[in-house]
């Protein structure tokens, strides 16, 4: 076996690392041999062009269906936690590749004792070929996970370019948060009354009713919104995706002060400010500091 985990680690730069061992084996006929030999041929090709798929999606993805928050504070947030998964499964990966290269040495000081038992040699030169298996399909891994970090990382940049500021408070996020979730609801709500003749479904009615937001008018400015596509349409206009975004905003500002008057009948504070970690002004601060 000696002999044989030289000639697969040879190989290993080209194929894929337990592919020699396959072709190897006593009980496979002749046909399956020619087909180890064809997947050797192949293999080359097939892990350049599998490099490009070691990441759970898309960039398309990322954007367009991961992060599908519709504020840009709150995209802001769905990419940093991208960002963090990302990062922590690449230190998990990290530290399991140091793990097993401990591994590696430790198993090649085993066998370098001339007098260790056969069998012994055996499991260890299999287990010392299963660690850099492993470590090949981990660096596969942290390679793509570097790709999905970058691209997130660029995301990022592009999200605080376009909100205007090289930082986010809290202060920041919870406002934003009112503005978010009418948008979503609203979203939602006009998705669903597509497919139900113009009704909001009764999940987002639900939805309304816990913000404070008053259904029959959420409902009547569903109705007008489908009017005015069905009008274009009728006209042979072509309604558009930023039209929809532009009446969300319509319906945020028109319901952003609902939230808080049925917060304050309940007795609840929607923002309170001695509990947040980062303000507004703590920034002004520290910026004008800084300029002194």
């Amino acid at each position: 076996m000696v002999k044989e985990l030289k000639k697969i680690e040879g190989e290993s730069h080209t194929t894929d690392l337990t592919i020699g061992g396959i072709s190897q084996l006593p009980a496979l006929s002749q046909n399956y041999k020619d087909m180890v030999s064809h997947i050797k041929q192949n293999m080359p090709a097939i892990k350049e062009s599998s490099s490009n798929f070691y990441k759970s999606h898309s960039q398309f993805m990322g954007v367009m269906l991961d992060v599908t928050a519709i504020t840009p504070v709150r995209s802001v947030k769905h990419t940093l936690a991208e960002l963090d998964r990302t990062r922590m499964a690449l230190e998990e990966g990290h530290l399991k590749l140091k793990e097993n290269e401990i591994m590696i040495r430790k198993r090649e000081q085993q066998l370098a004792n001339d007098e260790m038992d056969p069998i012994d040699r055996e499991q260890a030169e299999l287990k010392l070929l299963k660690l850099r298996v492993n470590n090949t399909n981990i660096m596969n891994s942290i390679q793509g996970a570097i790709r999905k970090m970058s691209f997130f990382t660029t995301q990022y940049n592009n999200l605080m370019k376009k909100i205007g500021t090289d930082h986010i408070t809290e202060e920041q996020y919870e406002e934003e948060e009112i503005k978010y979730h009418i948008m979503t609801c609203m979203k939602q709500a006009l998705n669903a009354a597509r497919a139900r003749g113009g009704q909001i479904d009764e999940g987002n009615l639900i939805y309304l009713f816990d913000m404070g937001i008053n259904s029959a008018v959420a409902q009547k400015e569903v109705y007008n919104y489908l009017k005015l596509e069905n009008d274009m349409i009728s006209r042979g206009e072509v309604p558009t995706h930023s039209m929809t975004v532009d009446w969300l905003e319509h319906c945020a500002e028109l319901f952003k002060d609902e939230s808080r008057k049925f917060a304050d009948r309940r007795g609840f504070e929607l923002m309170d400010k001695k509990s947040l970690a980062t303000k507004v002004e703590d920034y002004i601060k520290r910026e004008e500091q800084a300029k002194q």
